[in-house]
């Protein structure tokens, strides 16, 4: 074991963040702690790296073993490049290395004795210098760079100009070559593209050591993690497994809760019914009866009702009405910044019900696409063409559609002032801004709140093509999830921008790879899209046109629409089922009612016989309620 954390607790303002929080890492494991924004996550790395002192409880780092630690902003200030910020790593190494090249110097001119005394010296350090990879370390300080993303003509760049997030990676560069026993990182795919990305988790997958991530990217959680420690209302619960075994796990025991706790709910009402109907007898017996029954009934400990799953944001996307088939319509377009060219002559088609996601490296012009169509940017060339009846909501990353001077109130009000007063407090309320909260300015909020307010709008806008900018940017996982499911449910048009590899995965039925300069199509997910880049790509930089073409004929697309319907169709089965099942429950609790009340009747408690009958009778009801309420329950969490 290399790290053990013990009931640790952290209070701000008598508020409870952590409360008696337990876990332990073991030297191997790869580990990530999960929870919604505000859960305590980065404040419990905090505790665990010293930063902050917890208010009782022991954190333990195993004796000789050390860590590195990424927080999510690094300000790293250094006159040196990047390079030679790198390089300071390394400076034990250096050191051996500058040593070696005076012995090899010294034993040029050396005696025989001292030669001998050289030689010996020589063997020591050269021993220490290749079990510090010393023949390497240059080559292997160029690849960390070039894995998260810098390119070589970036290496000589002074630490002084570089943006935030380029500093976070050279701070993430560093911690990784200094290979600490336990590394912790906190957002650390914040700043890096998808190929960083990758590259990171292959890194971190062949790390000899333990790791420790607190992350949204469920993706990345689920090719790296083998242990979920989910802070959770205070609590820690540990789960083995990566994400995904994760969240099974988590519904599985949420369901288990609730079932027990609907069980107990239904033998509460039970027993409360027959004390009631006991009393109602009015004699001496059945009141004795009743009381021994309430005595019982006051012992029971009664079941805390789970918390519902994903209940924090409340989401719907409605279209005002349908557009034409053909949403929107690109030709040659091409734009460059100077001596920049992002891209030229990229062609795109979108049809009405596509769900499409633009992916590539950063700084190739995917933002900018979506600021052309939407008439931010001017184009250098091409042509933009919208269909019929297409209404666009966009939103922005940088939250543009946003007014700084307004506050939440204004901003939903002067846009839709239609809207009653309460109309929009529930609305922001949906997206967690209650109270006084909805009279801050936009300026004051961050950048999690800038954009809850930016899909507030949106879910409004009634807009039935709908664009976005990395839309889960500073969202949690449980509302990336309810916004999946809200794009999923859209009967619009949508196409984003996103690094998000698990979002495109849920929600994109077509991917766009800006790469080259151009645009390359693939039709499926971001799995797919993995499986088919290497061919594709190839093909369409050899303008083998083929195979381009193979990928996009109108029978995949065919098979895409039957798919859509057979999933359609299922849903709508499923909701018949589900009020067919509704329906049922209602005759049955009617019919149950009923009983009770010839039960409760004086010519009915008297007769032994009739009794037996309806209790019989009323015994066969409950037994088809509570397989009615198991049924209603997997068809409403299907």
């Amino acid at each position: 074991m290399i790290l053990s954390c013990q009931n640790i607790s952290k209070s701000f303002n008598e508020k409870s963040i952590l409360n008696d929080v337990s876990f332990h890492i073991e030297d191997h494991d790869k580990a990530a702690i999960v929870g919604i924004n505000g859960a305590g996550k980065t404040t419990l790395l905090r505790i665990i790296t010293g930063e902050m002192t917890a208010d009782t409880g022991i954190v333990t780092l195993a004796k000789g073993k050390s860590f590195g630690y990424l927080a999510q902003n690094q300000n790293v200030n250094s006159e040196n490049t990047i390079y030679d910020e790198l390089l300071s790593v390394k400076a034990d190494v250096i050191a051996l290395e500058k040593q070696l090249r005076e012995t090899e110097i010294a034993m040029k001119t050396a005696d025989e004795e001292a030669l001998n005394q050289l030689m010996e010296s020589y063997t020591r350090l050269n021993h220490a210098f290749e079990l510090a990879n010393g023949y390497a370390y240059k080559s292997e300080l160029t690849g960390v760079l070039k894995g998260l993303g810098f390119a070589e003509d970036e290496f000589d760049k002074p630490i002084s100009t570089l943006s935030g997030g380029q500093k976070t990676r050279v701070a993430l560069s560093k911690l990784l070559l200094l290979k600490p026993d336990l590394i912790i990182l906190d957002e650390p795919t914040n700043h890096l593209d998808l190929n960083s990305i990758t590259w990171l988790e292959n890194y971190l997958l062949n790390y000899k050591g333990a790791v420790l991530i607190v992350s949204h990217d469920r993706y990345f959680l689920d090719r790296i993690a083998n242990k979920v420690i989910e802070i959770d209302q205070t609590k820690a619960t540990s789960f083995t497994g990566n994400y995904s075994d994760y969240a099974v796990k988590k519904e599985q025991l949420r369901i288990a809760a609730l079932n027990a706790y609907m069980n107990q709910q239904q033998e509460i009402r039970h027993q409360e019914a027959v004390i009631e109907k006991l009393k109602s007898f009015n004699r001496e017996k059945s009141i004795k009866r009743a009381e021994s029954r309430e005595k019982m009934l006051n012992k029971i400990e009664v079941l805390e009702k789970p918390t519902a799953a994903r209940t924090d944001i409340h989401m719907v996307l409605t279209p005002k009405c349908t557009s034409g088939n053909d949403v929107l319509h690109i030709e040659g377009l091409s734009k460059s910044f100077g001596s920049l060219s992002l891209f030229h002559d990229i062609d795109m088609d979108i049809k009405r019900g596509e769900h499409v996601a633009i992916i590539g490296d950063n700084g190739t012009g995917k933002t900018t696409i979506l600021k052309i169509i939407n008439g931010i940017l001017e184009a250098d060339s091409g042509i933009i063409t919208l269909g019929t009846n297409v209404h666009i909501g966009y939103y922005d990353q940088e939250h543009h559609v946003l007014h700084p001077e307004k506050t939440l109130f204004e901003e939903i009000s002067d846009d839709y002032p239609s809207l009653t007063n309460t109309e929009i407090r529930n609305t922001l309320a949906a997206f967690l801004f209650t109270g006084d909260d909805v009279f801050k300015q936009i300026r004051d909020l961050s950048g999690g709140e800038r954009g809850r307010v930016s899909l507030a709008k949106l879910m409004l806008s009634e807009s039935n093509f709908l664009i976005l900018d990395e839309p889960t940017n500073h969202l949690d996982i449980m509302s990336k999830e309810i916004l999946e499911d809200a794009l999923n449910a859209y009967e619009g048009t949508v196409l984003y921008v996103s690094h998000d590899r698990y979002f495109i995965n849920r929600t994109a039925t077509r991917i766009l790879d800006l790469t080259g300069h151009k645009l390359i199509g693939y039709l499926g997910n971001y799995d797919y899209y993995l499986e088919k880049k290497e061919s594709l790509e190839q093909a369409f930089l050899t303008k083998d046109a083929s195979i381009v073409k193979t990928e996009q004929t109108p029978s995949v697309q065919k098979l895409d629409w039957q798919a859509k319907k057979e999933q359609q169709a299922k849903q709508r089965k499923k909701e018949n089922d589900l009020k067919k099942c509704e329906n049922e429950i209602t005759s049955l609790e009617e019919k149950s009612r009923l009983l009770d009340e010839q039960m409760a009747l004086p010519e009915n408690a008297t007769n032994v016989s009739k009794l037996q009958e309806l209790t019989k009778e009323k015994t066969d009801i409950e037994g088809k309620l509570t397989a009615l309420y198991d049924i209603w329950e997997e068809l409403s969490l299907s």
